[in-house]
Parts: structure tokens; C-alpha cells; sequence
């Protein structure tokens, strides 16, 4: 339960786009609670599983997938969020609910999808995220949708902040469900975007060094992780070095989480309301400048050693050909489409390019792979690259 007055309260929710009745016999669970739960209970949230973080269809099991990289940064939001007294369960929902968007493949895939849809408005797996909980998802007998609340949708929306040209998915959405699209997110939303930040900036350096990709060396220009590097290993000098690097992404994201708290802390003080917060004209929850400026060089970092590893632009270039031709072969033949999809397949163009769109969005890796082998009876080479 949040304590502060600039937290979201979900007794004072805006409600659900479409009313629903008998849920107080499902358990007393707040309206945040339910969201939550909804998602977990999710077909799109399990398809998660099967989706890549960084490595594409990896063989090995220890590497993150959007499943467990989505489960990492609910655990960061929710510390953070219960630290500020903001509502732990909004922040919980908005972290497990933010990658569901993404498509097989990755970014390569998204960019993929945008580029088949170049002249039908694009794609965008932010504004998909969306699309698929309020309209694709369909547990219910008699709705669209999961049905979530107005604060975790407006969440999804503006995580990154105001958004002053929506693309054509997230226009219809609003249109049927305003969600004041030129205000900054809740509190709690702003938390979700930023434990996203130090789950990736820091869980791909684990993977990247299980992989090889990253070599300790590099990484150790950035001084800060010297700095840190030095006092692990003065700590537990005897310690295996693998378990000496595990300890030094714990502590990266401590301190991480520490500096979030305690600027965000100072940002809010003073604040009355959760509208204070959304028309505050800028962000607050934040890292202080010095980690701010820290999480850009890694990032930097992270792009040139590991997002654009040549092994990695490779696998990417080979992925984004996998979706390209899938589309091109549903489009051109629907036949080869679930018989649920093609059977509600639209006539218009632009409907149609996006129906077609969704069918792939919804795949996981290894799915988009088998549909690949089944029409054009192989699997180009280098598509998973550990």
C-alpha cells in the first residue's frame, strides 16, 4: 500500500475502458493488484519466454530471455518504488507489462515489421505493447482486451515521457481511451522506465561476458567499474573471477538504485499529488548527473562492444530477412496464415498490413523460425549466435 501523497492510488483509479462485472469474487485485490495479475496470467506475457533480449534463439539456458529480463526489472521496481512510498503494484505491473510489445528477433524484427509497413503508418513495438493488451489479447467473453486500468495503460504510453506525434496504433487507442498523452506518466511509470535502464545496462554485461562479446579489459576503461572492480576484488580476494563478476553487477545496480532513490526523493519533495507529478513539465524520477552521465557511457559502451558486435550485426541482418519474408509470403499468400488469422484477414490495405503485422508481432523466436522452414523449407545460417 503507498504511503505518499504523490503515489497512484488505485481506490481512486480512472477506471477501465469497458466496465466489468462480479470481479470482487475473484479475491480482494486492488484494482492495481488485478493488472498485474492480469498480465502475469497473460498468453502474450508467457510468449516472453520465447522472445530475445540480446542473443537470438539462444542455445545455452542461462541467458536472459524478455521473460526473465521483465521478471529482473519488476524486482528493481518494486525496491524503488516501495523506497519513495509510491504504489508497488502499479510499478510491478508496468515493469512485467513494458517489453510485450516486441516481436521475434528483437529490434531487428521491429525494424522489419516498420519497414513492411512503410506506407500503412509504420510500427512501433511501444505503441504495440498497447495494441496488444487492450485490443489482441482476448481472455474475456465479451470485451476486447485485458482491460487495465487507466493508470497502467497511461504508464505503457508515456513511460518515456510526453508523447507529441503518436504513431496510428496508439491515435486509435486514445481516441477510444484517452490517456492525456501530452502530460508526463505517474510516478510509478517513470520508476518502471528507469529499473528497465539498470536491469538491461547491467544484466547484458553479464551476458555479454558469458557469451565472450565482452572481454573484462573493456569493460574496465569505464572508471567507474574500475573503481568497483577494485573493491570487489579487495573484498574477496580469493573468489573465482566469475563469481567476483557477478558481485560486481550487484553492486553496479546497487548503487544504481541507491542514486535513482535518493535523487527522485529530492525531485518529489514538496509534491502533493499524483497530478502534481504528471504536470510537473519534467521528469522526476531521475539519476543524479553524475550517474546519469555514467549510464550514458555504458550504454555507449554496451552499443559499440556488444549491440553492435559484428557477430551480432550479422545474426541481426539475418533476422530482420527472416520477418521480411514471412510478411512478404503471408502477404502474398494468407493461406499460409493460422486459420484464425486468415479468416478475419481485412480487405483494406492498410488493415490488412497491420493484421498481418500482428500475426508476426505475436511470435516467438523459435516459432518465426519453424514458420520460416515450413514455407521456404530452410533456416538461413547465423540466426542464433550462442
Amino acid at each position: 500500500m503507498s504511503s505518499s501523497p504523490y503515489a497512484a492510488d488505485p481506490a481512486a483509479s480512472r477506471g477501465r475502458e469497458f466496465p466489468q462485472h462480479g470481479g470482487g469474487t475473484r479475491g480482494p485485490r486492488s484494482a492495481f493488484q488485478r493488472d498485474r495479475d492480469r498480465i502475469i496470467h497473460s498468453i502474450a506475457f508467457r510468449r516472453l519466454a520465447g522472445k530475445a533480449q540480446v542473443f537470438v534463439a539462444p542455445d545455452g539456458d542461462h541467458y536472459r530471455v524478455r521473460l526473465t529480463h521483465s521478471l529482473e526489472v519488476a524486482q528493481i521496481g518494486r525496491v524503488v518504488a516501495r523506497s519513495l512510498g509510491l504504489d508497488e503494484d502499479l510499478a510491478e505491473a508496468l515493469c512485467l507489462a513494458h517489453d510485450i510489445g516486441h516481436p521475434p528477433f528483437g529490434h531487428s524484427g521491429e525494424d522489419a515489421l516498420a519497414g513492411a509497413l512503410e506506407k500503412h503508418g509504420g510500427w512501433d513495438h511501444n505503441e504495440h505493447c498497447l495494441r496488444v493488451l487492450m485490443r489482441l489479447e482476448r481472455p474475456y467473453c465479451d470485451i476486447e482486451g485485458l482491460n487495465l486500468s487507466w493508470e497502467v495503460l497511461e504508464g505503457l504510453a508515456k513511460h518515456n515521457g510526453p508523447v507529441a506525434a503518436p504513431g496510428w496504433a496508439l491515435q486509435e487507442l486514445d481516441a477510444a481511451f484517452p490517456m492525456d498523452l501530452h502530460l508526463h506518466a505517474s510516478a510509478e511509470a517513470q520508476v518502471a522506465a528507469l529499473a528497465d535502464d539498470i536491469a538491461y545496462d547491467n544484466h547484458d554485461i553479464d551476458d555479454g561476458l558469458r557469451a565472450g562479446f565482452l572481454q573484462l579489459d573493456d569493460l574496465l576503461t569505464l572508471d567507474f567499474l574500475s573503481e568497483q572492480w577494485d573493491a570487489v576484488r579487495a573484498r574477496h580476494p580469493d573468489a573465482p573471477q566469475p563469481l567476483q563478476l557477478r558481485e560486481l553487477v550487484r553492486d553496479q545496480i546497487g548503487a544504481m538504485v541507491n542514486d535513482l532513490i535518493e535523487t527522485t526523493k529530492a525531485n518529489l519533495s514538496g509534491m502533493g499529488s499524483v497530478q502534481d507529478v504528471r504536470q510537473a513539465g519534467r521528469a522526476v524520477a531521475a539519476f543524479s548527473p553524475e550517474w546519469a552521465s555514467r549510464e550514458r557511457r555504458l550504454k555507449a559502451f554496451l552499443y559499440e562492444r556488444l549491440y553492435y558486435h559484428p557477430e551480432q550485426v550479422e545474426t541481426a541482418r539475418v533476422a530482420h530477412k527472416v520477418i521480411a519474408r514471412l510478411y512478404a509470403a503471408f502477404d502474398q499468400d494468407p493461406s499460409l496464415m493460422n486459420p484464425g488469422w486468415r479468416e478475419t484477414l481485412p480487405a483494406d490495405a492498410a488493415l490488412r498490413a497491420r493484421h498481418i503485422a500482428d500475426f508476426i508481432a505475436g511470435m516467438t523466436d523459435r516459432y518465426a523460425i519453424d514458420c520460416h522452414r515450413r514455407i521456404f523449407g530452410d533456416v538461413p545460417e547465423g540466426l542464433s549466435n550462442v
